[in-house]
C-alpha cells in the first residue's frame, strides 16, 4: 500500500464507475503478472520437480534473449529497474519536502531546504545490508499507513448523511480517463521486489497464496477508501485526498505521510543498490567482499536522489513519463513476454491468450501514459 492509495479517491472523480472496476481489474492483473514472473524462475528436473534455476529478474531477461547476446535482456532489464527505483526514491524526498513546508509554513526555507533536512534523516541507509532490516522499516511504514487509512476514512464516515451516488460521472473524458488509469495500475506494482521476496520467504512454496491474500486485500482496501473518500467529497475532491482534511486533522496526518515517505525510501534504495552492486561485482550482491566498495555505492546513490530532487524541473510530469515507460513494461509487458518465452511449450492455449491480452493491455497503458505525460511536458516548456 503506497502512497499513490492517497490518489485513488480522486482517480475515482475522473473515471466513475469504471474506476471501481479498474481497482478490481488492476489486482488481477498485477497478481497475475507476479505469479507468472516468479514461475519464470523455475524449470522442471528430470523427475517432474519444479527447481529455482534463477534468482533475480536479470536471470530472467538474459534466459530470454541469450540466443541474440547473453547480456542484453539483464542489461535492458537492470536499467529499467534501477531508472523506476530512483525516481521513486526521489519522489519520497520531494514529498517529504513538500509535507515538511505545509506542516511549518512560518519557518522562511524553501520545499528544496526541507528536502536536504530530509535527507539527512535517511544517512543511515548506508548502512543497510540486508533486507530483514528493510522489512522492519516497512512494517513500520505499514503501521503509520493504516492510521493515515484510519483517520481518513473515522472523518469520512462521520460525513455520511451527506453521501449521495449522485456524485458519480456517468460521461468522462478520455484524458482525464487515461489519469485515472495510471494511479490505479500503478498503485499495485511491485513486480521488481518479486523475486528478491521469494527468494528471502522461509517457505517458497506459500508465495502464490501469499499472493492472492494480499492483492484480494489490497482490492478490498483501495475500494473501500476510494469510495468513502470520494462519496464524502464528491467534486471537491482534491488529487491527494489528505488536504480535504479539517486544518486540525491535516496536521496530524502530514506528520503521518511525512513519516511513510521516510520509511518508504529504504526499499527501492535497499533494491537499487543491490543491483547495481551486483553488476559492479559481477553477480556477488548477497555478499558485500568488500565493504568500502559497497558503502561507496549506496553513498553515491543516496547523493544521487538528493541531486536529482533538488535540480530536476517539473519533476511530476518527468516521473509520470518514467512510470509510463518504467512501470507498465515491468509490471505487464516484460512478465507476459518473459512467460511466453520460457514456457511457451507447457502453455495451454487460455494461458498464451492471457499472456498476450495483458501485453497488449500493458503497451496500451504505457503508450496513452508516454502521450499524456509529453503533452503534459510541451505544455509547460510552451
Amino acid at each position: 500500500q503506497g502512497i499513490f492509495v492517497l490518489g485513488l479517491p480522486y482517480a475515482l472523480l475522473y473515471s466513475g464507475y469504471s474506476g471501481l472496476f479498474l481497482i478490481i481489474l488492476a489486482a488481477a492483473l498485477c497478481c497475475y503478472t507476479g505469479k507468472i514472473l516468479i514461475a519464470c524462475l523455475y524449470e522442471e528436473n528430470e523427475d517432474g520437480q519444479l527447481i529455482r534455476v534463477r534468482d533475480t529478474y536479470e536471470d530472467i531477461a538474459n534466459a530470454c534473449c541469450k540466443r541474440l547476446s547473453p547480456r542484453l535482456g539483464g542489461i535492458v532489464v537492470n536499467v529499467t529497474q534501477v531508472t523506476e527505483l530512483i525516481m521513486t526514491c526521489i519522489l519520497y524526498l520531494v514529498v517529504s519536502g513538500n509535507l515538511l513546508s505545509h506542516s511549518f509554513p512560518y519557518v522562511p526555507m524553501s520545499e528544496k531546504t526541507w528536502s536536504v533536512i530530509a535527507f539527512v534523516t535517511l544517512l543511515p541507509c548506508v548502512f543497510i545490508k540486508t533486507l530483514k532490516i528493510v522489512s522492519k522499516l516497512s512494517q513500520l511504514c505499514s503501521l503509520v499507513h493504516f492510521i493515515i487509512i484510519l483517520v481518513v476514512m473515522t472523518y469520512c464516515l462521520t460525513q455520511t448523511h451527506q453521501w449521495s451516488w449522485a456524485k458519480f460521472r456517468l460521461s468522462i473524458e478520455f484524458e482525464d480517463f487515461l489519469v485515472s488509469v495510471g494511479v490505479i495500475i500503478f498503485s499495485y506494482t511491485s513486480q521488481i521486489f518479486l523475486p528478491t521476496l521469494e527468494g528471502n520467504m522461509k517457505n517458497p512454496g506459500e508465495f502464490r497464496c501469499m499472493l492472492n491474500w494480499t492483492h484480494f486485500f489490497a482490492c478490498v482496501l483501495k475500494t473501500t477508501f476510494a469510495l468513502t473518500a470520494f462519496l464524502t467529497w464528491g467534486e471537491e475532491t482534491k488529487e491527494v485526498i489528505t488536504d480535504n482534511l479539517p486544518s486540525f486533522l491535516q496536521t496530524l496526518v502530514n506528520f503521518c505521510l511525512l513519516t511513510k515517505a521516510l520509511l518508504s525510501y529504504p526499499l527501492p534504495f535497499f533494491s537499487a543498490t543491490e543491483i547495481v552492486y551486483a553488476c559492479i561485482s559481477r553477480g556477488n550482491h548477497s555478499n558485500y567482499r568488500s565493504p568500502l566498495s559497497a558503502l561507496g555505492v549506496r553513498g553515491s546513490f543516496l547523493l544521487l536522489t538528493l541531486l536529482m530532487a533538488m535540480f530536476i524541473p517539473h519533476f511530476a510530469l518527468l516521473m509520470g513519463l518514467t512510470g509510463s515507460v518504467t512501470g507498465a513494461a515491468m509490471t505487464f509487458l516484460l512478465p507476459s513476454l518473459f512467460h511466453l518465452k520460457l514456457k511457451w511449450k507447457k502453455l495451454s492455449f487460455l494461458e498464451k491468450c492471457a499472456d498476450i491480452s495483458v501485453f497488449i493491455l500493458g503497451f496500451l497503458c504505457s503508450l496513452a501514459g508516454i502521450v499524456c505525460s509529453i503533452k503534459g511536458l510541451l505544455a509547460v516548456f510552451g
